[in-house]
């Protein structure tokens, strides 16, 4: 597996801001088609086939109004899989620092809604997990080299109702 280099300027502001633009755009046009678009990331590795991806609902920790994140997943069972990557970036994700902070959530995959209970995987099975992912999406493997922090597995589980 080739490891990318660290894009020039990813560690800018207006990083941010763009990607928090583009999920804006994806779940507009995701919720609009009810999957049949938005819903295959097909960047970097990913080109050209493409990876799933779902939409996460979260509750904002300081603002108590509902956030919605399109993040690319695996299924584990009736597990779902999501990385808080943030494209390598030096800090957490919002979505992922609302799930610490309520990890109750919504996952719509396609048409598909889910009510789900967010957890950090813990190390071992952090451990286990990640090959699985890198392997799913390999820029995961250049993402972890391009932070300082761990990046989060997260593991998002069904609720009963």
């Amino acid at each position: 597996m080739k490891i990318k280099p660290k894009p020039e300027g990813l560690d800018k502001p207006y990083v941010g801001k763009i990607i928090k633009t583009m999920s804006k755009v994806n779940v507009a046009i995701y919720r609009w088609t009810g999957g049949l678009l938005g819903s295959k990331w097909r960047v970097g590795s990913a080109f050209p086939w493409g990876v799933p991806v779902l939409l996460l609902t979260t509750i904002g920790r300081k603002s108590g109004q509902k956030r919605t994140a399109p993040l690319l997943f695996i299924e584990d069972a009736n597990r779902v899989i999501v990385v808080a990557s943030q494209g390598g970036l030096p800090k957490d994700p919002l979505w992922y620092k609302n799930l610490v902070a309520n990890p109750e959530c919504e996952v719509q995959i396609k048409r598909r809604k889910m009510k789900m209970r967010a957890r950090t995987a813990r190390p071992g099975e952090r451990a286990e997990l990640w090959p699985k992912l890198v392997a799913h999406y390999p820029d995961y493997a250049s993402y972890e080299t391009w932070t300082d922090r761990v990046i989060p597995v997260v593991i998002l589980e069904p609720t009963a109702g």
